[in-house]
């Protein structure tokens, strides 16, 4: 098993809680870390048809059985366990007695929020992120814009292209698969099962061209008049297939920063596929090589910044503070972390050489919010972390 950061939180709120439920999208590796942190748990997977209807047909039955702590593999699939656990954690409120865990985010939370509210620590499982695909402890977010990170020179000889086309599932690196059969298998599996479960789509070539045209705009402001046209389909249909695709957690919609500095701000979010080897795949991009050429290689690396900014908010057990901010005049900061009592502003760039009209959105930023140090970072495609214009530049693979 490749080890997972959130290993340590997951052990953690479960001496707290009666109930974790962990959520993340398919094949992110849930089955495996709660199996892994939890080995005295029983197991039980509601896939299977056998036990799926035990559970229906007899919920008391079935849950009775486990006398100690059970692990509950996508236990979505049977909703009125949620009920009955909730009355036997009121009675016997053990920690840690019972571990949840589901791909189908949207029918899992719900479930949860009616039935388990209070009960129930959430957490959320991505794919790998840079740092547990490296093998070294995540970077510590509160450093971001303040320190240049140390350099390690075997993480800076990873080739930046060939890691954003393989992505971060880790049955790819842990079987060492090639990533464009595997996302192909992937994305036909999500389309054909989750999709027809969840949405009941009636036309899965139309939903299949819809995902593929959001790929095409993958790093943009979210329009969905525009996408629903391209897509013939109608402005409620796209907006539904939207929040299914987020919820499932293939793609992120970046809200904007909405801080009051006097100008007339973007209130679109802006959309990223939370994989880029999944997003290569939808790119028809087929190789490193292929992608190093491709007009939408800064748009990826985009996506992988902010992807792997997202699974260190998850990894530690923590909402994501985190967004991005763009005035109407065309002004934007890539993201925007907010700690609070400070933000700090991130730009994004796929150079490997930094160029010094890099820095025109951190600086209007720093004249925006008054401040000619705030903490700013740029991270681009090169090797070498240093500290240029008051702003720290931090290589992609010191993240």
């Amino acid at each position: 098993m490749i080890p997972r950061a959130l290993e340590t939180v997951l052990l953690d709120v479960a001496r707290q809680y009666p109930v974790v439920t962990l959520t993340g999208p398919r094949q992110s590796g849930k089955t495996t870390l709660v199996r892994e942190a939890f080995p005295d748990h029983a197991y039980a997977s509601l896939e299977e048809p056998d036990l799926r209807d035990y559970a229906l047909a007899d919920p008391r039955g079935f849950l009775g059985q486990f006398a100690g702590g059970v692990i509950l593999d996508e236990v979505q699939r049977a909703p009125d366990l949620f009920s009955y656990i909730q009355g036997i954690v009121d009675r016997e409120d053990v920690p840690g007695r019972y571990i949840l865990s589901g791909s189908q985010n949207f029918l899992l939370l719900r479930s949860i929020g009616q039935s388990l509210a209070g009960r129930s620590a959430v957490l959320h499982l991505l794919p790998l992120s840079l740092a547990e695909l490296q093998g070294r402890q995540p970077f510590p977010l509160e450093t971001l814009g303040k320190e240049v990170p140390g350099e390690h020179q075997e993480d800076a000889a990873a080739d930046l292209m060939d890691v954003l086309f393989r992505g971060f599932y880790p049955r790819i690196h842990d079987k060492g698969l090639d990533p464009s059969t595997w996302h192909s298998g992937y994305y036909q599996t999500y389309v054909e099962r989750d999709v027809r479960e969840v949405l009941n789509v009636g036309d899965l070539e139309a939903f299949g061209r819809f995902v593929r045209l959001c790929a095409g705009r993958n790093g943009q402001l979210l329009n969905l008049t525009s996408l629903a046209n391209d897509c013939g389909i109608t402005h409620t249909t796209a907006r539904r297939w939207i929040s299914i695709l987020e919820a499932s957690f293939l793609l992120l919609l970046l809200r904007p920063y909405h801080a009051n500095f006097g100008k007339r701000l973007i209130k679109s979010p802006k959309l990223y596929f939370l994989d880029t080897g999944l997003l290569c795949y939808l790119l028809r991009i087929q190789s490193p090589e292929d992608l190093r050429q491709h007009a939408s290689r800064g748009a990826v690396f985009e996506s992988f910044v902010v992807a792997d900014l997202l699974k260190n908010f998850f990894n530690r057990g923590r909402e994501a503070d985190l967004y991005f901010w763009r005035d109407s005049t065309g002004h934007e900061i890539d993201a925007v972390i907010d700690r609070g009592r400070e933000r700090v502003a991130i730009e994004v760039k796929s150079a490997q050489t930094v160029a010094g009209d890099f820095f025109a959105g951190i600086d209007f930023w720093r004249k925006l919010v008054g401040d000619s140090e705030a903490p700013s970072a740029l991270i681009y495609g090169g090797d070498r972390s240093f500290r240029r214009s008051g702003v720290v530049v931090q290589s992609w693979s010191m993240l």
